[in-house]
């Protein structure tokens, strides 16, 4: 990604151990992109809990929030496959929030360059949300 095409957007970028619903609640609307590993049986990984469970335990609407969303996963677990991701997807819809684009979905099975595909992915979510032409 080239600085300049978002020379006119401010970036945050945030670890979500310590994250709670606050991060995503803007009232004037914001954007946000999630990437979340999968741990266990499908589940939200440790470090991603807190956001998680802020989420669940104090809900607020989130109807100005757009956001994008890349799943961590392991196609070998089947039905879990990228299952921490996709938990957030439902609370983030539940709560209001409109998600700009398809999901991500990277494999270590399958994906040799993960890193490559995200960056394509997110060459056209930058379209989709108006950041670029």
């Amino acid at each position: 990604m080239d600085a300049a095409d978002l020379a006119d957007v401010q970036v945050e970028l945030g670890d979500m151990h310590d994250a709670d619903s606050a991060v995503v609640f803007d009232p004037q609307g914001s954007l946000l992109i999630l990437c979340v590993a999968t741990t266990g049986s499908g589940d939200v990984p440790d470090d991603a809990q807190s956001l998680y469970n802020s989420l669940l335990s104090t809900p607020r609407y989130l109807g100005g929030l757009r956001y994008g969303l890349i799943a961590l996963g392991d196609s070998s677990y089947g039905a879990t496959f990228c299952g921490g991701a996709l938990h957030f997807e439902t609370v983030l819809q539940d709560l209001g929030a409109t998600r700009l684009g398809e999901i991500l979905q990277l494999d270590a099975m399958e994906e040799p360059e993960p890193e490559q595909a995200a960056i394509r992915w997110f060459d056209e979510w930058k379209k989709t949300a108006g950041l670029t032409q």
